[in-house]
C-alpha cells in the first residue's frame, strides 16, 4: 500500500487516509480536519494531533520521500510512489500550528459516456468533443482546482486514434491514457546533486521524438510559449488544461504563460497567435460537489482592432 509511507507518522487520522470514499485530507494545525467526500469538503470532529507529532510527522515524512521540510525551508510539496500529493507547511509560516494536505490519487477515471450519465456532459458536448479530437483541434481546458480538468482531460484522449503516436508531459504524472505509442514525461524538481528538469525543458525535447499527438497535462507557465511554437509547427490535436474560473479568462492567463517565457514578443502578436492556434476552450466548475461543463466555445480568431478574442458558442448550454 502507497500510504505505509506515511501512516507510521499520523496515527490520529490513519482510518482517513485508508477510507476508499474520502479523496482528500486538509489538517489546518492541530485540532481542525477536513476531508473532500464525494465532492464535498466537510469538518472531522473529535481527530486532534498535537502540534509537536504534526511537526515530526511532516519531517518524517519528507524524509521517506526522499525531501526535507525546516525552518530553512517550511513547505513540503511531494508524492507517494502511486501518485498521491502530500503537502505541507511548517510555522511560523504557517500561523496556527502545521498545515496538512493530502490529495490521494485516483487509478481510475471516468470515461466520456460516464461523465454524460453522471450529468458532467451533455450528450451533445459529448460529440462535439469527439469530432474536436477526432478532427485534430486543440482543446483548451479551463476550471478551478479539482473542477474535473484531469478527469475530462482523460475522457478527451481516449478518442484519439491509436495509430497516433501520443507524447503526455505532466509535472505530476496524473493523467491515464492506454495507447499502444505513448510516451510519458515527467518533470523533476531540483534535488541535492541534481537539476531540475522543467516542463518547457520536456516540451522541446518533445519536438524531437516524433509526437503525432501532444498532451500537456497543465499549463503554468513559459512552456506555454513553447506550445505556441509547437502548435505553430504542424503538431496539431494537442490537449491541455489551465487554471482559470471561466473560459475568457484562461485566454488571458495562457497569454500571461507566455509573456512568463522571457520571449520579447508584442503583447498583441501573442494573442494574435493564440487566436490562431487553439480551437476549443472547455470550463468546468464544481458546485454542490458536482463537476460539470460550464462553457464550451470555439476560438474564432483575435480582432486586434477591437483587442478582444472572436468567440462562439461550440453547444448552447443552460
Amino acid at each position: 500500500m502507497s500510504f505505509d509511507v506515511i501512516l507510521p507518522f499520523l496515527r490520529p487520522i490513519e482510518s482517513l487516509i485508508k477510507d476508499p470514499g474520502v479523496s482528500e485530507i486538509m489538517v489546518n494545525g492541530p485540532a481542525c480536519v477536513f476531508v473532500e467526500r464525494d465532492g464535498q469538503v466537510e469538518p472531522v470532529p473529535g481527530v486532534s494531533i498535537p502540534e509537536k507529532s504534526l511537526q515530526v510527522a511532516a519531517r518524517n515524512i519528507a524524509r521517506a520521500l526522499g525531501d526535507e521540510i525546516s525552518e530553512d525551508k517550511p513547505l513540503l510539496d511531494s508524492r507517494l510512489p502511486d501518485g498521491s500529493r502530500v503537502a505541507a507547511v511548517i510555522p511560523p509560516c504557517s500561523v496556527g500550528g502545521t498545515t496538512l494536505t493530502i490529495r490521494k490519487f485516483h487509478s481510475r477515471f471516468f470515461t466520456a459516456e460516464e461523465l454524460v450519465r453522471a450529468g458532467s456532459l451533455t450528450p451533445e458536448l459529448l460529440n462535439c468533443f469527439r469530432d474536436a479530437v477526432e478532427h485534430r483541434r486543440n482543446i483548451l481546458i479551463s476550471g478551478g482546482t479539482s473542477s474535473g480538468k484531469t478527469t475530462l482531460l482523460t475522457a478527451l484522449a481516449a478518442f484519439i486514434s491509436d495509430l497516433d503516436r501520443v507524447v503526455l508531459i505532466e509535472d505530476t504524472s496524473e493523467v491515464q491514457i492506454t495507447k499502444s505509442n505513448l510516451v510519458r514525461f515527467e518533470a523533476r524538481r531540483a534535488q541535492a546533486g541534481l537539476p531540475a528538469v522543467t516542463i518547457r525543458d520536456l516540451l522541446r525535447a518533445t519536438l524531437r521524438h516524433r509526437p503525432d499527438r501532444i498532451i500537456l497535462g497543465e499549463v503554468r507557465g513559459g512552456e506555454a510559449f513553447d506550445l505556441l511554437q509547437a502548435l505553430n509547427t504542424g503538431h496539431s490535436g494537442t490537449l491541455s488544461t489551465i487554471h482559470a474560473n471561466s473560459a475568457g479568462q484562461a485566454l488571458s492567463r495562457f497569454t500571461s504563460c507566455v509573456l512568463e517565457s522571457g520571449v520579447e514578443l508584442p503583447y498583441q502578436a501573442i494573442r494574435a497567435n493564440i487566436g490562431d492556434t487553439l480551437h476549443l476552450l472547455v470550463h468546468l466548475e464544481r458546485r454542490n460537489g458536482r463537476r460539470l461543463v460550464r462553457e464550451a466555445l470555439r476560438l474564432e480568431r483575435f480582432d486586434p482592432e477591437a483587442d478582444r478574442y472572436i468567440t462562439e458558442p461550440a453547444i448552447a448550454l443552460e
